[in-house]
């Protein structure tokens, strides 16, 4: 009868599945199941991204993609209580909003000019310590240039599809940049990783530290909805389907 969550197994769009034991995380009583559904896959991708991918110090400039989606929204919540200067990119006036209300200090419009420059004006010209990218095809490229040299490019998305090829040489010439496609089933693969990761996010949630923002629901049987709304990018946060 315990409760548990878990996350890295497909097979979700059900009533019952099966999943492997030591991939299940129990739930701390303060922790309700929506919550958990919402914050659990997310949640652990966010907090090996700022702890392990690229740990985060204070002080440091990151740029957020899709600021106001899922993942972003928890990225720019994480960021800042590590002591980050965040800089987000939103699609429309709404996402943006609800970029700065979790703490993003600068937001631009993507659809409304060229981020690159934006971001390379936000910097005074030196650009970002980190790039956080789940965007892929679209904005890789764009993204390297809004690096400070050394910095980071991490591609853990394809929402646009996959990003282009990138020579090793490019890297060199914009400023010995480093480039890495993480997932999250190389930073918890094992159950003390797993748990350790989870925790931490079951720690964020019940100390209020960060919020998750649920969308929207829709029961099981309307799927396909919510794949509409999911891929019409009107949603902003986390949509979750209730058996």
């Amino acid at each position: 009868g315990d409760r548990v969550a878990y996350a890295m197994h497909l097979g979700a769009y059900a009533e019952y599945v099966v999943v492997p034991a030591w991939r299940l995380v129990p739930l701390p009583p303060a922790i309700d199941g929506r919550t958990a559904a919402a914050v659990i896959l997310q949640g652990m991708t966010v907090h090996y991204l700022t702890h392990s991918t690229y740990p985060l110090k204070p002080g440091e400039t990151v740029l957020v993609h899709a600021a106001a989606g899922g993942v972003g929204r928890l990225l720019v919540q994480v960021a800042k209580r590590l002591g980050a200067r965040v800089i987000g990119t939103v699609s429309s006036e709404e996402k943006a909003r609800l970029a700065r209300e979790a703490g993003a200090d600068e937001v631009i419009l993507y659809t409304k000019e060229d981020f690159e420059e934006a971001v390379k004006r936000a910097t005074g010209g030196r650009g970002v310590d980190v790039v956080y990218d789940s965007v892929g095809k679209t904005t890789a490229e764009k993204s390297l240039n809004c690096l400070r040299p050394r910095g980071y490019l991490v591609l853990f998305g394809n929402a646009s599809g996959a990003a282009p090829p990138i020579d090793p040489l490019t890297l060199m010439a914009k400023g010995s940049l480093y480039l890495t496609r993480p997932t999250l089933t190389h930073y918890a693969g094992n159950r003390e990783e797993l748990l350790a990761r989870a925790r931490a996010v079951f720690d964020w949630i019940t100390s209020e530290q960060v919020k998750v923002r649920i969308a929207k629901t829709f029961p099981l049987a309307e799927a396909a909805e919510a794949h509409r709304a999911l891929e019409g990018r009107g949603v902003a946060g986390k949509i979750l389907l209730l058996p």
